[in-house]
């Protein structure tokens, strides 16, 4: 299954998160830099978040929209946070209004059916946001204990990560030497077995009913909210060397 937590505990992660955003955000302030996201200030980032919210409800209601549009609209609105939160409240109406068997556009691999998927992109969408937010209050990445972030979304959102978006045909996670690396968080009995090679990357997700983490070329263990901030490049530290050139996530 690409997911084990149902889209009513994606909804709650959306909201959690977006409370976050915001609070960090005042904390903040628009014109404050966002380290996590170098060259974004607060204001750049609500403008991309809210983008994002009405991107996805549009694509859930079937329609086409001008994102760039949507984008310049936050970066000039007078009250930007508000404007934050009328994006978001837009999302969950379109994702309470589509028919479950909606036929939606998706665009990871491993994904589950369209509504599922949305609900699950925009929760850690905006959880890795809000984490940006909280950078922004901080001066600085944070640690996992510093955020919200629970084991069960980490792991989540790890497992989107490693099977979703780095399996994709243009993934830059790539090497001309093949191996093998292993993401085995401490307090969990998930773990994931991901081949590098020349070709997309291919994941599997383990558990404990299998033998136990095997020796990879590569090895990440830790709390899964540690790992979760570090695979998604929000930690202080980067997983591997070059892993935030060759695993970012970026919009388009």
């Amino acid at each position: 299954m690409p997911t084990c937590l149902p889209p009513a505990e994606h909804l709650e992660g959306l909201r959690t998160a977006l409370v976050a955003f915001v609070r960090y955000a005042e904390r903040a302030g628009l014109a404050a830099p966002v380290p996590t996201c170098p060259d974004w200030t607060v204001r750049d980032l609500i403008a991309h978040q809210g983008m994002v919210h009405r991107w996805a409800a549009a694509t859930l209601r079937g329609e086409r929209v001008d994102a760039e549009a949507f984008e310049r609209e936050g970066r000039d609105s007078l009250d930007p946070l508000e404007w934050l939160r009328d994006g978001s409240i837009e999302f969950v109406q379109a994702f309470t209004d589509a028919p479950p068997d909606v036929a939606a556009l998706v665009f990871l691999n491993d994904a589950p059916p369209p509504r599922a998927f949305w609900a699950r992109r925009q929760c850690h969408e905006t959880t890795i946001h809000a984490v940006d937010a909280l950078s922004a209050a901080l001066g600085r990445a944070p640690h996992g204990e510093e955020t919200w972030v629970s084991r069960a979304l980490a792991l989540d959102g790890i497992d989107e990560l490693l099977a979703g978006f780095l399996t994709r045909r243009h993934s830059r996670l790539r090497s001309d030497d093949p191996g093998l690396l292993v993401v085995a968080p401490d307090d969990a009995e998930e773990w994931w077995e991901v081949e590098v090679s020349p070709e997309p990357a291919v994941t599997r997700r383990r558990t404990a009913e299998a033998a136990g983490p095997p020796e990879g070329d590569w090895e990440l263990t830790g709390p899964a909210t540690d790992l979760y901030l570090r695979l998604w490049n929000r930690g202080k530290e980067a997983p591997l060397p070059d892993w935030r050139e060759r695993a970012a996530v970026t919009w388009g």
